[in-house]
Formats: structure tokens, C-alpha cells, sequence
């Protein structure tokens, strides 16, 4: 590894927000609830992801319509970037129209080899702060960078889900909801609104359901099974959901446990999740 990307290895930002209730009211639209959220209401749990957002001038944005490698995130040659998973520990509410912060720093950076060609992994910890300096929520977050798709080259085989579930429920997409998540969290990754893109540069069989509103799902099933917020929480993407078919979200749920995974269309487990309460 080069040791130009291996100095990014500690590099910390911090950004400030203050926690409106509108975001919050236009995810609830988005995911199809009432928008009944508003100031002092506990902010959901992986709804984080609406605040702190930073905005590049178009001139230094990718041809993925990322921002380019080098400021905070390495300069990982690799030319793809995607979501991988996330952890999570929750430790206190996080207050809608409070002020916060949140402290990132880059904690560990990895290449490897895989079925697809190489591949690197970066994983940055986020820490959310309230104003008054309590620790409220901290999340390693897990992004990983791979080579441009070969020509012709197979789809790799994906594992499948199970068939069955205590409890399940159907996410339709929506070429209106992915767009609204990305509007919300200023993502402008390209694979989700640009199908031309989607299929032709990054090989998707077309627009790409965004896995961090995957996991958002998976928890918000998780906490309504249980009818509090976990204490914990993890994610792992395994396979794309591309293009607009329905899939299934489902979990089993255990004593103070729930595992959960998205189920795409042709059965094969898109991403798999635990909550622990």
C-alpha cells in the first residue's frame, strides 16, 4: 500500500449541526409515515445520516459524482466506492433541534484481493456529541473501493436468504424514494438516479437501492418488534439491490437479540443485520 494512503491513517474533522425536525419529517415522507417528528422527539435511530452533510463545488466532484478522493478520504486509486456496513453503540437520545457535532477520523485502511480483483477497505469512526458533551452515538463505518467491472465477466453467485421469517415486510422502490434519500442526504453517487451510469460504468443491472436506507429500514423493523431503540447495531452489505423490484425485509427475533437481512427478489440475502437490545 502506498504510503501516501496509509498516512491518512488518523486524520480527524469534526462538523456541526443543529438537528432540525424538518429532515426527520421528510424521511418519515419518504419511507411512507405520517410526518409527525418535531423538536425535543428522540431522533431515530441511523437517521444521523441526514445532518452534517458537507457540499462540494461541482469542479471537485468524481466521475461518480463523489467528492474526490484525497480531502478527508484517501486517495485510494481503486475507481468504485461503495457502502460496505456499519456498527454501531447508541448511548444516549439524540434530541431533534438540538446542537451537535460529530468527530470522524479514519481508524483503519486495508487492500486485499478478492474474486472481483482488489479491493480496498477504509473504515472511519464517526463520533455524535450533543452540545452539552454527551457522547450520544458512535459508528464505524465501513466503505470499500473496488476495480472498474471486467467486460463479460460473470455475476458472482449470491447467498441465499432464508425463505421464511417471524417477521417480514415488502419494500417496493421507487425511482421518487431513491431520489428523495439522496436529496436528503446530499448523496450524489450516481448509481442511484443516473441508470446509464449505473449500467454502463459501474455494471449494476440499473439504478441502486441505497444500502444505508437499507440498514435504516432494517433497524426501524427491529425497534418496532421490539418497541425500544437497540443498544447496538450492525450491518454488512452482501449483494445489490438494483433496479426498481420489490424486495423483503425479515428477522428472526431472539431474547434480547434480532437477526435481520433484505432479501432481493431472486432470493439471494442483499444485506444482513443484527440489533441487540
Amino acid at each position: 500500500m502506498p504510503q501516501s494512503v496509509e498516512s491518512w491513517i488518523g486524520r480527524s474533522e469534526t462538523h456541526h449541526d443543529t438537528l432540525r425536525a424538518e429532515p426527520a419529517r421528510f424521511m418519515q415522507a419518504t419511507i411512507g409515515r405520517d410526518q409527525t417528528l418535531k423538536a425535543g422527539d428522540a431522533l431515530p435511530p441511523l437517521w444521523h445520516w441526514l445532518y452534517f452533510l458537507e457540499a462540494k463545488p461541482l469542479g471537485e466532484l468524481g466521475r461518480d459524482g463523489h467528492p474526490e478522493k484525497g480531502g478527508f478520504l484517501p486517495p485510494v486509486a481503486l475507481p468504485r466506492r461503495m457502502w460496505a456496513g456499519g456498527r454501531f453503540a447508541f448511548h444516549a437520545n439524540i434530541p431533534l433541534g438540538t446542537r451537535a457535532s460529530k468527530r470522524s477520523t479514519i481508524k483503519h485502511i486495508a487492500e486485499k484481493n478478492g474474486r472481483s480483483g482488489s479491493l480496498c477497505f477504509v473504515t472511519v469512526l464517526h463520533e455524535l456529541f450533543l452540545e452539552d458533551g454527551t457522547l450520544a452515538l458512535t459508528e464505524e463505518h465501513d466503505i470499500v473501493y473496488r476495480e472498474d467491472p471486467r467486460p463479460n465477466a460473470p455475476q458472482p453467485d449470491a447467498a441465499q436468504a432464508p425463505a421464511s421469517a417471524e417477521v417480514t415486510e415488502t419494500i417496493s422502490p421507487s425511482q421518487v424514494m431513491l431520489f428523495r434519500y439522496s436529496a436528503l442526504t446530499f448523496n450524489g453517487h450516481r448509481i442511484h438516479y443516473d441508470i446509464d451510469y449505473a449500467r454502463s460504468v459501474e455494471g449494476y443491472s440499473g439504478l441502486v437501492f441505497h444500502g444505508p436506507l437499507t440498514a435504516t429500514l432494517l433497524i426501524d423493523l427491529a425497534q418496532r418488534t421490539f418497541g425500544k431503540t437497540p443498544k447496538s447495531f450492525e450491518f454488512r452489505g452482501l449483494a445489490p439491490l438494483a433496479g426498481m423490484s420489490p424486495f423483503q425485509l425479515a428477522g428472526n427475533r431472539g431474547n434480547n437479540t434480532m437477526q435481520l437481512w433484505a432479501r432481493r427478489h431472486d432470493g439471494a440475502k442483499a444485506m444482513q443485520a443484527t440489533a441487540t437490545f
